[in-house]
C-alpha cells in the first residue's frame, strides 16, 4: 500500500490529503450517483480522466478504505468499484459541494433541479443515496 503523507494534523489538510485532487471525488460522485461502477464506467465520464490518473486514484481510494473492489461477476478480467462506509460518508460532502455550485457556477439543468430537491429536503435526498448505497454494501459482504 503506497502511504499517504499527511502535511499536518488538521482535519481539513487530512482530508484533502486523500480526496483533494481534481479526480477523487468524482469517482464518487459517478458510483453514488449515476451507478457507475467499472473502471470502464468511470473512463467514460464527461470530464475525461487519463487511464493512468484514473487507475491511480482507483487503487488510493481502495486502499484508503474509501472503495471496495470486487471481480466483475461475468468477466474475470473486469472489476466493479462500491464505496464502503467510509465512502457512503462522503455524501454530505458531495451534496454540499453541488449546492455552492449551484449558487456560484454555471451547471447543467439537471444539476440544478437535483439542487432544487436538494435545498428542499437534504435529509430525504442524503437518506434515499445512503440507503441505494447502504443495499449495495450489505450485498457485498454477504459474498
Amino acid at each position: 500500500m503506497k502511504k499517504i503523507k499527511k502535511r499536518s494534523l488538521c482535519p481539513i489538510s487530512s482530508a484533502l490529503d486523500i480526496i483533494g485532487d481534481k479526480w477523487s471525488l468524482l469517482i464518487v460522485r459517478d458510483i453514488a450517483m449515476t451507478g457507475k461502477n467499472t473502471y470502464g464506467d468511470f473512463a467514460a465520464s464527461e470530464e475525461k480522466i487519463a487511464t493512468n490518473i484514473l487507475a491511480d486514484r482507483l487503487t488510493m481510494l481502495e486502499e484508503t478504505g474509501i472503495l471496495i473492489k470486487e471481480e466483475h461477476p461475468e468477466n474475470k478480467t473486469k472489476y466493479n468499484y462500491y464505496l464502503s462506509q467510509k465512502g457512503i460518508d462522503l455524501l454530505p460532502i458531495l451534496l454540499d459541494m453541488i449546492l455552492w455550485s449551484d449558487k456560484y457556477n454555471k451547471i447543467s439543468q439537471q444539476s440544478k433541479e437535483f439542487a432544487a430537491m436538494i435545498r428542499q429536503d437534504r435529509e430525504a435526498v442524503l437518506k434515499q443515496l445512503s440507503s441505494n448505497l447502504q443495499q449495495q454494501l450489505k450485498g457485498k459482504k454477504k459474498r
